[in-house]
């Protein structure tokens, strides 16, 4: 139950050529403490409950506990959520040995693309795809319970 990921933003929009499926996704957070985030999230007819706890200290580690629910459940359990759900298309591409989700933002967080890649090591190598840019892994602002309450929109440089 520990995962092990690391964030990236996205410079092109090649990846989207590249992508063997493509799943919108709303979500929204019934809490967004650091310590013990919880999600609900509905991926197109799948809906799913998920607690996080804290990251490691560079961001790559943390606790992360996902059950599926039933999608009239988790649209019912959004309706309880805090202000500011998530929207946004991911796409999922393989690239060697390892799987890339990059999830393309919509509405406050629009103009926003973020690839992530999970491992079984914190040191593990991995292929970089010429769409790969600057890495953000443990950067709170790109979390995506952090993007609701502030969304890209109001920083972005």
């Amino acid at each position: 139950m520990i995962e092990i990921e690391r964030k990236f933003l996205v410079v092109s929009n090649d990846y989207k050529k590249e992508a063997h499926k493509k799943n919108r996704i709303v979500q929204g957070f019934l809490n967004t403490d650091p310590f013990r985030t919880v999600r609900i999230r509905v991926k197109e007819d799948q809906g799913y409950l998920t607690v996080k706890g804290m990251g490691s200290e560079n961001g790559t580690t943390r606790f992360e506990w996902e059950r599926e629910i039933p999608v009239k459940e988790a649209e019912a359990l959004l309706k309880l959520a805090e202000p500011g759900a998530i929207d946004k298309m991911r796409y999922e591409v393989q690239v060697g040995e390892h799987l890339f989700e990059i999830d393309e933002f919509f509405g406050e967080n629009e103009g926003l693309v973020v690839a992530e890649i999970e491992l079984t090591d914190e040191d593990e190598s991995y292929e970089k795809p010429s769409w790969l840019g600057e890495e953000v892994t443990g950067q709170p602002q790109y979390y995506n319970a952090q993007l609701s309450k502030n969304p890209y929109k109001k920083w972005q440089h």
